[in-house]
């Protein structure tokens, strides 16, 4: 008896090319900002801006290039647990560094 082996032809979502140059062209005008932003002092701001800028470049490469936006719902839930996490790690180190008394002179 010879086996019946059936194959699926999913090939998963195939975005267009014109969206790729299109995001492509948004992340360079983006990195562009950051330079100019980062010419002009606003003072602390300056690393709040960059870090925001890079938090949507990140974004977009995940959800587009990694293929995130058009994953199922579990690897989209997946992930934001991941980013909670890091969020909560990261505000946990931060609430030890901030409270810590610093000694203002050497030895003390």
């Amino acid at each position: 008896m010879a086996e019946h082996k059936e194959e699926t032809g999913s090939v998963g979502h195939i975005a267009p090319a014109k969206l790729y140059v299109a995001i492509w062209a948004i992340l360079m005008a983006l990195t562009l900002t950051t330079v100019l932003v980062s010419m002009v002092d606003i003072g602390p701001m300056n690393v709040v801006v960059a870090l925001v800028i890079a938090t949507i470049k990140g974004t977009l490469v995940v959800l587009f290039f990694m293929h995130l936006r058009y994953s199922p719902k579990l690897t989209m839930a997946t992930v934001i647990a991941a980013m909670f996490w890091l969020f909560l790690l990261l505000s946990l180190t931060m609430t030890d560094y901030l409270t810590r008394a610093w000694s203002t002179s050497p030895g003390h």
